[in-house]
């Protein structure tokens, strides 16, 4: 049985991978700001298999609610194996590229509460010699482009985070995992335009728990999205800059 912590619980992404950690019996402490939407997760996932499966309600904002819910957690699960780090925004581009304030405040919850709560699961995970950190960034931090760069340049921030947290960490008997997910349709992509290369939320989350259980340090999901990300990144500036990306 594995001792699971989820922050951003109500993520559809979250929740299909909870699925499947509920189906082997693993324990739950969910997290989310909405406990009414946490409350039928937990009923849900207890009936397929959780060995149980508690709700604790926190905005990721409040950067000082986040020692009292990791408190909550160890002690509700009787310690933390896996911590899983799913929440996040899509800010509208246009109106972050018009305001600051908008742009800070993407910045806050994309990075900046990421940042936080990952130092002190980090150095609790640390002292205890074991456990594992998986964290949902984007394949939009790959490369700034101009379609979303102040999300992605949260996520870029994120993923430089996460690179040297592993660096750190490394003997530690600690792993990190960075999730780098491509288009998914979710709630959170309702206002785009379908297209192929979107994926569901239970393909990316059935590939974020086996990207868990192999204890990777960095999966694109779908999979196709390193070697699209790849050629995005390798097209020099000059000819990227007449692009629409």
């Amino acid at each position: 049985m594995n001792r699971i912590l989820i922050v951003g619980a109500t993520s559809a992404i979250a929740e299909a991978a909870a699925r499947r950690f509920a189906a082997r019996g693993d324990a739950l402490f969910l997290v989310a700001r909405n406990r009414d939407k946490l409350e039928p997760i937990a009923r849900d996932l207890s009936i397929r298999g959780a060995s149980r499966a508690t709700v604790h309600a926190m905005d990721a904002d409040d950067l000082g609610a986040h020692a009292a819910m990791l408190d909550a957690a160890e002690a509700d699960l009787g310690g933390i194996d896996t911590v899983f780090i799913a929440y996040g925004t899509l800010p509208d581009q246009a109106a972050c590229a018009a305001d600051p304030a908008a742009a800070v405040a993407a910045w806050h919850t994309n990075a900046v509460s990421v940042v936080a709560l990952v130092t002190d699961v980090a150095n609790r995970l640390e002292r205890q010699g074991a456990g594992q950190i998986a964290v949902i960034s984007s394949v939009a931090g790959d490369r700034g482009r101009a379609s979303n760069y102040v999300y992605g340049s949260a996520k870029a921030g994120v993923n430089a985070f996460l690179d040297g947290l592993r660096h750190r960490l490394h003997g530690s008997g600690v792993s990190v995992l960075t999730i780098r997910p491509g288009l998914v349709d979710t709630p959170m992509t309702a206002d785009l335009d379908k297209g192929p290369l979107f994926a569901s939320a239970d393909k990316v989350g059935g590939d974020i728990v086996k990207a868990i259980d192999g204890r990777r340090a960095v999966v694109y999901t779908p999979g196709f999205w390193r070697v699209i990300m790849t050629i995005i990144k390798a097209v020099p500036r000059t000819i990227f800059h007449r692009t629409q990306l």
